[in-house]
């Protein structure tokens, strides 16, 4: 869900090539979309092995299919509703491997986990192919990713940092300006401000952050700048 005290810098649906800020560059290349209510980015890229998604607001399916990509794997976040809004609607359409992280099952499983919050949203239901743990080397269609599990924003949160790239997809965790927000249910900001000091900032200020919300931005930037981190 959407960064705290920040609102997302994206507007509507969009689809952008190499990047979600005019001056990023990286020698990964992917296609953002930005869809649900909620401004939520997904991520696509490929490789010779496969094509990965990063997660799936509403909104991903139509636009895969309009573009005519082949999803081998579905890669989530977290189990935040604006991320896996499609999730089911892809793993049915493309028979992917879906991967996340333990903490995250219930909200991604149990159709009824928002009603309870009080949220009016019903869950499609996707079991995960791949349980994602932290880990320093997880290779999925030959991108080796390091995985960081950085609970705060809500349980089972997870960067995936493309290390050869040098790009951390970062969901809902660090924003251009902002952090996720940690009064939801299973929150804290303790352990969200702590987690992006420990295993974020010692990725290296040149680290582009693709978050889940808004545009681009670097660690050495919000280091700096982030309102809620520096100093």
């Amino acid at each position: 869900m959407t960064p705290h005290s920040q609102k997302p810098g994206s507007t509507g649906n969009q689809t952008c090539t190499g990047g979600i800020l005019p001056s990023f560059q990286s020698a990964m290349h992917f296609d953002t979309f930005t869809g649900s209510s909620f401004e939520t980015n997904c991520f696509l890229t490929s490789t010779e092995s496969g094509t990965i998604l990063i997660d799936a607001p509403q909104g991903a399916a139509d636009w895969l299919a309009e573009r005519g990509a082949k999803v081998t794997h579905l890669l989530l976040t977290h189990g935040h509703l604006d991320h896996t809004a499609d999730a089911g609607k892809i793993k049915a359409a493309h028979g992917c491997i879906v991967g996340y992280h333990r903490d995250g099952t219930a909200m991604i499983t149990q159709r009824d986990f928002f009603r309870r919050m009080g949220f009016d949203w019903d869950v499609d239901p996707v079991n995960a192919d791949l349980s994602i743990d932290e880990t320093p080397s997880l290779s999925v269609a030959g991108i080796d990713f390091q995985v960081l599990l950085v609970p705060g924003h809500c349980p089972g949160s997870l960067c995936f940092f493309a290390k050869e790239a040098q790009v951390l997809f970062g969901g809902d965790v660090l924003f251009a300006g902002g952090v996720g927000r940690w009064d939801l249910p299973g929150g804290s900001r303790e352990l969200l401000l702590s987690g992006i000091r420990e295993k974020l900032f010692p990725l290296g200020d040149d680290v582009q952050v693709l978050p889940g919300h808004g545009p681009a931005t670097t660690i050495g930037r919000e280091r700096k700048t982030n309102p809620y981190l520096a100093g």
